[in-house]
């Protein structure tokens, strides 16, 4: 009896899913499959047969794994500071890492195309200061999707290492210490491994976070294609539903897989984690 009324209580939740998420990514997916009334994998194969498309994907992965890399080395630092901070202070910080989500992501990337413009705020203080000779060429490029994603999805990872760090109990590092470990040794081997599971989740969120992103690469990447751009033209500007659903099916798998990837290696990493 209490089995079947946990299921009725899911039935809602499972059927808004089937409707909205399930049934249309099926109909995208085989809709690629089926094109002018016939089986066929033309755009697949012409997809990964174009240098230009290929590009596009490359560019995407390089530009998500590096912002993923550079959120956590900055992200698990802040995190473990705030962790360690008394409740009062901990509940300051934390607002403070989370106010950048409360600001629209379209106002976020304007203002790094004041910041990191040939004119810009970056730009004029390093030529003031005498540390360039000529204006750097930052904005528009990857580079600066790179930052603004970074603006972006920073505060996920340091969320989630957060909740992860503060139920890491300090008495073992203090035993640690005790028995001749360094802070530093204590740290690379009890502080770092068990907060491997959420050092991959906030991986996770922000890769997958970079890698559909639309509104930070297209206003600071400028005619530098991803691949939400890349379909989002294909999609409204060129009409092109057909190219549009090939390249998402494409996006899904590959979001598929690298989070499997990162899921392994969590567990390579820490086997003893639930």
């Amino acid at each position: 009896m209490k089995k079947s009324y946990l299921a009725i209580l899911l039935l809602p939740g499972l059927v808004f899913l089937a409707a909205f998420m399930v049934i249309p990514i099926l109909l995208t997916v085989g809709s690629t499959f089926y094109h002018e009334s016939r089986f066929t994998v033309e755009g697949y194969v012409h997809f990964f047969k174009d240098p230009y498309f290929l590009k596009i994907v490359w560019t995407t992965l390089r530009v998500s794994v590096i912002t993923t890399l550079l959120c956590m080395a900055l992200g698990f630092p802040t995190a473990y500071y705030i962790s360690r901070q008394n409740p009062r202070r901990k509940g300051l910080l934390l607002a403070l890492a989370i106010f950048p989500l409360l600001t629209s992501s379209v106002v976020r990337s304007f203002s790094w195309t004041i910041i990191l413009g040939k004119k810009g705020l970056l730009n004029n203080t390093l030529l003031s200061l005498g540390v360039i000779q000529e204006p750097l060429n930052i904005l528009y490029t990857p580079t600066a999707m790179i930052i603004g994603l970074i603006h972006l999805f920073l505060p996920l990872i340091i969320i989630t290492l957060v909740g992860v760090m503060e139920n890491i109990d300090s008495d073992l590092v203090k035993a640690a210490e005790s028995l001749g470990a360094s802070r530093f040794s204590a740290f690379c081997k009890i502080i770092i491994p068990l907060s491997v599971p959420g050092l991959i989740i906030g991986g996770i969120l922000v890769f997958v976070g970079s890698l559909t992103a639309y509104t930070t690469p297209a206003l600071l990447g400028g005619k530098q294609r991803v691949i939400s751009t890349f379909l989002y033209q294909n999609a409204i500007t060129l009409n092109d539903w057909y190219l549009a659903s090939v390249i998402a099916t494409i996006m899904m798998v590959i979001t598929f897989i690298i989070i499997t990837l990162m899921n392994k290696l969590a567990a390579k990493l820490n086997p003893k984690g639930s």
